[in-house]
């Protein structure tokens, strides 16, 4: 079925419309530009055309190119070559409507092309308007404009790049190119990258309307006419130099240097101001290549866009289970993980009821959905109704009696067994015998706090991450008893509140704690043994952890921290082994210093709760100037104790998908999102050199660092995470 649909109307103008079948959002494909391709020769060979619109038959443009077919296809002999070719086509194309059949020479004759956009327009979404000789948004209030490519690895290729740059100059383009902000239509007209914002049902009107008035010098992009200079200058101007090396520290200071995507962002403008705007589309389109091409940008599509929207959609939900859509959920519990919970399931449309021991503490709950609300509306992003709509399907109550009828409930009350026990048959005691039991625990396994649910196989667990209402990650933990509905229930409530799902099997910890444990642990036993902290820090940094361990202590609690290990010591007894790291993560709590929320943990801060530097009693304490560990070690050992955490959860089952790995890995604590995920980064280092690491390391530092045998054996084999385990959707 054709992707683009060409109509010639009685005014002689052809009106190209965009509309994938069986898509809700348009999305570029190789068919696709070979049929819009099509459709603009017809025009343009047409004399009966005065004019081209081109828009959606959806209530949006278009979300991008669609990365299933930028993914690496393991039979092709020349990537390289092949993304390079597609994407000339791609320049060939949006080039071809840019002078719309005029004479160069001239700057006349040309045909003059409107993009008509009703709704979002992302990535060649956008890049294809910006080809356009005038783009015209409806005030569509949900539509966002821009080119998100850098945030999935990539930056935009299509002549995004060049035409923004040279519209705006490089620091004008920054925010569009460089950080991937989608934005409002209005505040992109006063940027003159759109040039019209008009109501809905005048689009059409207002296109054919500027084609009625259009004149040749309408049709000449600035980079066509005669004089063009690059605005602000460019890189061997006064004016130009220093932007263009405040760019490269700009990305510097905010990559590490461990994305490729923007460096070569950077060096595609630089080197696209310094030669004809034809041959800078060649050399954008060759560092796109490079981009494109590399492990780390594979990875990041893999796992970011593909793996990350194939788990959204179900990819792991039980294929046999009706629809579980929940309608009325009781979230126990009106602390902030409760009260975010209670929020997000109302903001979502869900009739919520939240129970707390008081009704003070129950409306503390209730109001922290109040605060969340003011805030959008001080941004301008909720409405005064919207906030009363949402506060109105939350209950704030003592009484049990109100989950009658819930079909779902999310216990969120203190890490106690006893005290979850109580709740748990307390709420069995009134709600429906159908009903799904969740417990939103971060460490306690669900087979143990089962024993407490007269029903276990509609007992599991539902552990989000805190701020609720910003963290994107949902882990679903299955107990041993756990049935197939209520897997299917906890996986289509998490898609209803708009969040990405893991499912996991039970053990302490799960998988993401399992993981994070041992990276903090890490940092902090390094403190112990005399590095430097703030090494560790930027160590972190520039491995692509978005924060350094230390700072994660600090925003997660140290005193959450002090009672986990305690716990877990009680737990294993003997064979605990944390002793020497604890000493300082128990200094810390024993002097009151809690982390963020107390304003003192490893870092210090101001009365505004703002960071202003590492707590000099870390080197005080423990500072040893004769440790000389290397960069290197430091980065390895962080690298390897979150990793082989994840190797040793897939390889004892507690994982049963490693693109749950990944994503989880991404999206739970932010491990290094350039690499992909854990597994990911396996398969960029190999198998082999990750053993030779690894050996290393446990010889130097210990048994913790131990090869697991499943990543011996795929060393052993030639063979990679991917190679072998990845389900056939998520093959790239």
């Amino acid at each position: 079925m054709a992707e683009f649909h060409y109509k010639l109307d009685d005014d002689g103008i052809a009106i190209i419309s965009w509309d994938c079948p069986d898509k809700s959002m348009n999305v570029m494909t190789w068919n696709g530009l070979e049929e819009l391709n099509t459709c603009v020769d017809k025009a343009l060979g047409d004399d009966a055309v005065k004019g081209v619109i081109i828009t959606s038959g959806k209530k949006d443009f278009a979300g991008g190119m669609d990365l299933n077919v930028l993914a690496a296809n393991p039979d092709d002999d020349n990537p390289a070559e092949t993304v390079f070719n597609g994407i000339m086509r791609m320049h060939g194309l949006l080039r071809k409507i840019e002078l719309a059949g005029m004479d160069f020479k001239t700057k006349k004759g040309g045909k003059p092309i409107v993009a008509a956009l009703p709704g979002t327009a992302a990535g060649i979404g956008f890049e294809l308007p910006l080809a356009c000789h005038r783009i015209i948004s409806s005030d569509n209030p949900k539509a966002k404009i821009g080119l998100p490519e850098i945030l999935v690895g990539l930056f935009p290729g299509a002549g995004g790049a060049m035409r923004v740059s040279r519209k705006l100059g490089l620091m004008g383009a920054a925010p569009i190119l460089m950080e991937g902000r989608m934005q409002a239509p209005a505040k992109l007209k006063a940027l003159s990258l759109i040039d019209d914002v008009v109501p809905a049902d005048e689009l059409i009107a207002a296109a054919k309307a500027w084609i009625g008035a259009a004149k040749d010098a309408d049709l000449v992009k600035p980079w066509d006419a005669k004089g063009y200079k690059f605005p602000g200058g460019g890189p061997y101007t006064p004016s130009g130099l220093p932007m263009f090396v405040g760019g490269s520290v700009m990305i510097h200071a905010k990559t590490q240097g461990a994305y490729p995507a923007a460096k070569a962002l950077l060096a595609a403008i630089y080197e696209g101001s310094l030669v004809p705007f034809d041959t800078a589309l060649k050399v954008e389109a060759r560092w796109f290549t490079k981009v494109m091409t590399t492990p780390s940008t594979q990875g990041m599509i893999r796992s970011i866009f593909l793996n990350k929207q194939a788990l959204e959609k179900g990819a792991v939900r039980p294929k046999d289970v009706a629809d579980q859509s929940v309608k009325k959920v009781g979230v126990l519990g009106a602390g902030m993980m409760g009260a975010g919970i209670a929020y997000v399931s109302a903001l979502a449309g869900i009739n919520v009821v939240l129970i707390d021991a008081s009704q003070e503490s129950a409306d503390k709950g209730k109001d922290h959905s109040a605060g969340i609300l003011d805030g959008g509306i001080k941004r301008k992003k909720v409405t005064e109704d919207k906030k009363v709509e949402v506060l109105g399907r939350i209950t704030a109550t003592t009484d049990y009696a109100a989950l009658a009828g819930c079909d779902l409930i999310v216990e969120a009350v203190f890490e106690d067994v006893g005290v979850k026990a109580e709740v748990t048959k307390k709420a069995e005691a009134v709600i429906p015998a159908d009903c799904i039991y969740a417990s939103n625990t971060s460490t306690l396994p669900i087979t143990s706090l089962a024993t407490a649910s007269s029903r276990p196989d509609q007992f599991i667990g539902i552990h989000f991450f805190s701020p609720v209402h910003k963290m994107a990650l949902v882990e679903i933990i299955k107990g041993a008893q756990t049935g197939p509905r209520a897997v299917a229930k906890a996986l289509d409530f998490v898609r209803q509140i708009r969040k990405t799902p893991i499912v996991v099997n039970d053990e302490r910890f799960f998988y993401a704690n399992r993981c994070i444990i041992p990276y903090i642990n890490e940092s902090v036993m390094m403190v112990r043994e005399g590095v430097e902290p703030a090494l560790i820090e930027n160590a972190a940094k520039l491995l692509g952890m978005p924060l350094g361990p230390l700072q994660l202590n600090d925003e997660t609690s140290i005193d959450l921290g002090v009672k986990i290990a305690k716990a877990t010591k009680a737990a294993m007894g003997n064979a605990y082994d944390n002793d020497f790291t604890d000493e300082v993560v128990f200094k810390l709590f024993d002097e009151g210093r809690y982390g963020r929320k107390t304003k003192a943990g490893f870092y210090d801060y101001d009365e505004n709760g703002k960071r202003t530097g590492l707590w000099q009693g870390l080197r005080d304490n423990w500072l040893d100037p004769e440790n000389d560990i290397s960069l290197e070690d430091v980065k390895m050992r962080m690298m390897m104790s979150q990793t082989l955490e994840a190797v040793r959860a897939f390889e004892s089952g507690v994982l049963e998908d490693i693109r749950e790995g990944d994503v989880g890995a991404i999206l739970g604590w932010g491990f290094a999102p350039w690499s992909g995920g854990p597994f990911s980064w396996l398969d960029i280092l190999g198998a082999e050199q990750a053993v030779k690491i690894c050996d290393r390391l446990t010889e130097t530092y210990g048994k913790r660092f131990e090869t697991p045998a499943l990543l011996r054996e795929l060393a052993e084999k030639g063979e990679s995470f991917y190679g072998r385990f990845a389900p056939n959707a998520a093959a790239a």
